[in-house]
């Protein structure tokens, strides 16, 4: 259910995970299907880590991720718990309660 990175995805996810190299490959050959996905389970080191890469986005960036994830082109609830957490008290910090709130009304997440 993934989809072609588009430019801006490639930017972002480049941002969160600068080590790939700027590609969106997995060791497999596979492109990742999601930018948030690889990023919490094959890049980040720890909770602190995922979290740090996240605050590198702009609210704009942040809430571009979320408006994927509420058309179901990015995946949040697959993230290690912690990560998704992360997710969205960054969303609430740098976007909205009212985001947050929409994002977790349409995933089904209480």
């Amino acid at each position: 259910m993934g989809r072609e990175f588009t430019e801006k995805d490639m930017e972002i996810f480049n941002k969160l995970a600068p080590e790939a190299g700027g590609k969106n490959m997995s060791s497999m050959g596979h492109p990742f299907p999601f930018i948030l996905r690889p990023v919490s389970h094959k890049f980040a080191e720890s909770e602190e880590d995922f979290k740090e890469r996240l605050t590198r986005l702009t609210p704009e960036e942040i809430e571009y991720l979320a408006d994927l994830a509420m058309e179901g082109k990015e995946e949040i609830r697959t993230l290690e718990d912690e990560d998704s957490d992360s997710f969205f008290e960054i969303l609430g910090e740098k976007v909205s309660a009212e985001k947050v709130e929409a994002l977790k009304d349409k995933l089904g997440i209480l």
